[in-house]
Formats: structure tokens, sequence, C-alpha cells
């Protein structure tokens, strides 16, 4: 099932954790129609944008919140959020350019420490709050886009 014109229900459900661990990672209608506003709204824009997109972690069942400890209320298990690189191009210029030209609700810089170091975890929601941060292990969550 495709949920934008490049982006598949099978690759914004796609988990290691699930398939090694047996967790049943399947949304009901409500996180499809949610993952289908995050790819048209943020990654169909992108790889339009930088080529093809990786994501690594995209919709996440309440019972793969848990397996991963994270929030069953994340937007993860909402089907609002992914987390993603593309391939050869800085992180920090993909997420400048997301905050510099789509409506999102959170975009955050996650342990990026130059190049194509960590990854990008956006997301959106019916009323996108623009909110930009940036995590690292070492600093926590801060706000807007800090290189380094």
């Amino acid at each position: 099932m495709h949920l934008s014109q490049n982006f598949t229900l099978r690759e914004l459900t796609k988990s290691q954790t699930a398939e090694r661990k047996g967790i049943p990672n399947e949304p009901n209608e409500q996180h499809i129609e949610a993952m289908t506003e995050l790819c048209n709204k943020i990654l169909q824009p992108v790889r339009d944008e930088f080529g093809p997109v990786t994501v690594t972690s995209g919709y996440r069942s309440p019972e793969l919140c848990i397996a991963i400890g994270s929030s069953i209320d994340s937007q993860h298990a909402k089907g609002e959020a992914a987390d993603f690189e593309v391939a050869g191009v800085d992180n920090m210029t993909v997420a400048q350019w997301i905050a510099d030209n789509l409506e999102f609700d959170q975009l955050i810089l996650e342990c990026y420490t130059g190049g194509n170091s960590g990854w990008i975890h956006c997301s959106y929601a019916p009323e996108p709050r623009g909110e930009k941060l940036t995590y690292d292990k070492a600093n926590g969550y801060r706000h807007g886009l800090i290189d380094g």
C-alpha cells in the first residue's frame, strides 16, 4: 500500500526489533491516515528535494514502544513521526531545509556531530507546532537546530 508517491506502508512499519522479538506492529486506520499525512507533508517533499530517504523508524505499536523503551504516547505510536536520513547529505542540511520549507509539528536533529551523523526525527500533526530541537546525550534536548 502506497502512502505517497514513493513511500509504502511497509517502509513506515518495518522494525527489526519487532521482527526479532515477534512483536506485531500493525497500525489501525487512524494510524495509516496519520502516516499518509506524514509522508505527503514531510517525507515525500524531502525525497523530491534530496533523493531517496531511508526511514529507520516510523510507526511503533504500543508493545514495540515498550520493547525499545519508548513512550506508548509518542508520536511514533500515533503514526505521526519518522526517524530518517538521506544518504550522502548532511543531516543539518536536510533539517534546515525542512525548517525553512515545510510545515511540521516537531523537528529534532538527533545525535548530530557533523556530516551524515545521527538522524532526523520529524513529525506532522493536524495543528503543527513548528518546534525545532537538537538532541545529544551530553546536552539532552536544546531548542533550535544546533551544529555541534
